[in-house]
């Protein structure tokens, strides 16, 4: 799909709208996480469980617009406010990069590369679940 539908002011207003939404979602989950985290818990556990959940729910839309019978206007707004802004402020990649730098200078290298795997694999995974989930019909 292509944005040349929306304005670029237009577009960048749902982008930003559901990146806002989307960021204070990822602050609240990674709070809850940490709550139920064991204390003294050195895992990145919001991380991981905001990608696996990200990537879950990116599938979901993805394999929701492929079966849809949307507009192209409509499945562009969609795209924009919820995959690229809501899931984009969502997913903590940026995070995932710094926590691996600090585990891997920490010396942490078996719970850094358990990490790594579980993140990819999980994540795609995930993505998998809820693409083939959003194509299923109802």
């Amino acid at each position: 799909m292509s944005t040349a539908s929306l304005s670029p002011a237009l577009a960048s207003l749902y982008v930003a709208l559901g990146g806002g939404i989307g960021a204070v979602g990822r602050y609240q989950a990674g709070r809850l996480v940490t709550h139920m985290a064991p204390h003294g818990a050195t895992f990145p556990w919001p991380t991981l469980a905001v990608n696996v959940i990200g990537s879950l729910a990116m599938g979901l839309l993805f394999g929701w617009l492929a079966r849809a019978s949307v507009g192209a206007q409509t499945g562009e707004t969609l795209r924009l406010l919820v995959g690229v802004g809501l899931l984009g402020g969502f997913t903590t990649f940026s995070a995932f990069s710094a926590e691996m730098v600090t585990m891997m200078h920490r010396a942490a290298y078996l719970p850094a590369l358990a990490y790594v795997g579980v993140s990819v694999i999980a994540g795609m995974a995930a993505f998998i679940i809820g693409l083939v989930m959003g194509q299923s019909s109802s």
